[in-house]
Parts: structure tokens; C-alpha cells; sequence
């Protein structure tokens, strides 16, 4: 992802909720914006179904949850150098669906809506999910299936998956296992069904000049850092050593479909426009 002084990208980066950024993508994000290039975050709920201290606070879930945690998603994306935040502001499905919310939305209407953003900002490059959603909550398996939908509509030449290393993540998981200090949903055998296998994976994004800008992503969501029982992940990555954050976070990655897997993997997300 080298700068291209003839051409700046343009990069739209869609998520489900706020706080979603600033796992998957914050450094690549962080990279394109240091590069000269335009990154604008859409996200398809304002997260209010979202776990957060406990019932009857002011951040329990709810519409007060929703516009708090988009105050997050705008410091997060100044901490990233974004252009742009935009919220489609459909309902929160929640783990399971229960509140019939994006997840429930048909596919081509919300893909217009997101495809009216693209073509507004001239996106020559879209970030969505892989197949699995990741660890597959229903909005986020949404946002794959609208994110190349309106990938189409607007012509958007580039979408990039953003995904983890499955193979490296079950790896490092079973390594720290013994602490019991990672949250319970991170347990090894919940995620060798998560995420992409390695064999898929087209561009392995190097992002270890940009940590401090995605722990400051991270940081601003602070209301996905406490609440409930468990330990959360967000707190969990957070209290993570600086050189053990580096080695987990110093890597993104994302699959493009139709281009071939490369060993080693590109790290351009512009490759294919240059």
C-alpha cells in the first residue's frame, strides 16, 4: 500500500456497530489515511443491542446505548484520520436475531442505501466480512451479502473482505488458553469454524506503524469494555503487553474474491487498481 503519487483511493469501510472497526480493520484504515487517501466508515446499526455495563445504567442497551456508541464510532474514526462516518441507523439484530433487525432487512434495499454512499464518495474500494461473518453474528453475515450487493450497483471495482487468519488465530488461542484470561466466546474450539481459512486469504496488510492509532480506536469505544460477567474482548485486547499487542495486531487481513491467493499474500488493498 505504498503511495502512489499520481492517484489517491478512495476507500468506503462498512461494519455492523460501532466498535466493529476498530477490530478488524483500524490499521489498515489508519495506513490509507496516512498514505493521502479518503476513508469514510458506514455502519449499519448504532449497536444499542450491544452488551454494556448493566440494566438501568446509562449505558445499558437501548436508544441512549445507540448514540453513545456512535459518539465512540466518531472518535474513533478522528484517532484513524477518517473523512466521513455514516449510520444507516437500522435496528440492532442482537447475537441471535431476536430484535428482527439488519440482519432481517431485505438485501436489496439496504444495499441501495449503502450503494448511495459509494457513489457519493466515488469509492474505488469497499471493505465488508468474509462469508462467515466472522464469528458469525447474523448483522455481520448482513454486511457481507449487502456489501457486495452494493458493491454492484454502484460499480465499486475493489471489495475486500476483512477477515482473520483462522489458522493463526486458533493457534494463538490455544497458547494463551492456560491463562484463562481470554473471553470465553474466543475459546480455541469455537473458532475452527470462524473466520477464513489461510488458504483464501489474498492480502496480509502490515499495520505495525499504525498501533497506536488502532489501541486509540480501540480506547474510544470504552463502553464495550465493561458490562456483564465475562471478561470482554475489547478489555481483554486492551491490557494486551506492547509487544504481544504488536504480534497479535500488527497484521490485517482481507480475501478478494476473483483474484488468486498469493504466497505471500499482497499487501496493497490497492493492488488491483494500480
Amino acid at each position: 500500500m505504498s503511495p502512489d503519487a499520481s492517484r489517491t483511493f478512495r476507500v468506503v469501510s462498512f461494519h455492523a456497530h460501532p466498535d466493529d472497526e476498530a477490530l478488524l480493520t483500524a490499521g489498515t484504515l489508519a495506513r490509507a489515511t496516512a498514505e493521502g487517501h479518503r476513508v469514510t466508515i458506514v455502519v449499519a446499526t448504532n449497536g444499542e443491542a450491544g452488551l454494556a455495563d448493566t440494566p438501568g445504567s446509562a449505558h445499558s442497551p437501548g436508544a441512549g446505548l445507540g448514540a453513545t456508541r456512535l459518539a465512540e464510532l466518531r472518535a474513533s474514526a478522528a484517532a484513524l484520520g477518517c473523512a466521513r462516518v455514516v449510520a444507516l441507523g437500522y435496528p440492532d439484530s442482537g447475537m441471535r436475531n431476536e430484535n428482527r433487525g439488519f440482519a432481517s432487512v431485505p438485501v436489496d434495499e439496504a444495499a441501495a442505501r449503502l450503494a448511495e454512499v459509494l457513489a457519493e464518495e466515488r469509492a474505488d474500494v469497499l471493505t465488508v466480512y468474509d462469508r462467515n461473518g466472522g464469528y458469525g453474528h447474523p448483522d455481520h453475515v448482513q454486511v457481507h451479502r449487502v456489501g457486495h450487493r452494493a458493491a454492484e450497483l454502484a460499480g465499486t471495482a475493489v471489495v475486500l473482505e476483512a477477515t482473520v487468519d483462522r489458522t493463526a488465530l486458533v493457534r494463538a488461542l490455544s497458547a494463551i488458553r492456560w491463562t484463562r484470561l481470554a473471553p470465553a466466546a474466543f475459546a480455541p474450539e469455537r473458532m475452527r469454524s470462524a473466520y477464513s481459512d489461510r488458504a483464501e486469504i489474498t492480502h496480509r496488510v502490515d499495520v505495525r506503524g499504525q498501533l497506536s492509532r488502532k489501541r486509540a480506536s480501540m480506547r474510544a469505544h470504552a463502553t464495550q469494555a465493561t458490562g456483564g460477567t465475562g471478561s470482554r474482548t475489547l478489555a481483554f485486547f486492551l491490557r494486551l503487553p506492547g509487544p504481544l499487542y504488536r504480534r497479535v495486531f500488527g497484521t490485517e487481513w482481507f480475501i478478494e474474491r476473483g483474484r488468486p491467493p498469493a504466497t505471500p499474500a499482497v499487501d496493497d488493498i490497492f493492488a488491483s487498481l494500480r
